[in-house]
């Protein structure tokens, strides 16, 4: 882990309910999780779902470099879901948790979108199956500025010419 992995995040809640998690670093700067910690993340969201366990609407505020700030909603029902499961799980009053948090919400975004992500992946009723190369990648290819990934880079880390590595059952790597 690096040195920020331990840095804390303030919490604050809204009137209405609505947390804004305050983050001294900016999206690109937040650290790598653990692989294993990432493909639990990815279960305890895909249990929380199941037992529709919907989460509250989430502001992620970042300290950006020259000193502003960055704010990212979180309202997707789904999304939100997900984050409570993290949250309850690992917990995102540290760096590290938010980091998860916000890789497995990467990793969901570019499944939806990067149609070539399907042979790293598969999805069916009891659950998605992922490549372990997948999750790792996700766990170490650092967040845009936005909070995403940038296709291109995880294209070019997860290596374009390698084969899909067997798919374990709950997408742990093996």
């Amino acid at each position: 882990m690096t040195e920020h992995a331990q840095s804390l995040v303030r919490v604050v809640q809204a009137h209405d309910g609505t947390l804004t998690y305050l983050v001294d670093l900016a999206p690109e700067s937040l650290p790598p999780v653990r692989s294993a910690d990432l493909a639990d993340a990815w279960d305890a969201a895909r249990h929380a779902a199941c037992d529709a366990e919907w989460g509250r609407p989430l502001v992620f505020r970042f300290l950006q470099d020259d000193g502003g700030t960055l704010d990212l909603a979180l309202a997707d029902e789904d999304a939100c879901c997900w984050a409570g499961a993290v949250d309850q799980t690992t917990g995102m009053q540290t760096t590290y948790g938010l980091s998860l948090c916000l890789r497995l919400l990467a990793l969901v975004d570019l499944l939806a979108r990067a149609p070539w992500t399907g042979s790293h992946c598969r999805i069916a009723r009891a659950g998605a199956t992922l490549d372990p190369m997948l999750v790792r990648t996700a766990a170490t290819t650092p967040l845009t500025a936005q909070a995403d990934f940038d296709e291109s880079l995880f294209r070019v880390r997860l290596g374009r010419s390698a084969a899909p590595a067997a798919l374990t059952a709950s997408g742990a790597p093996a």
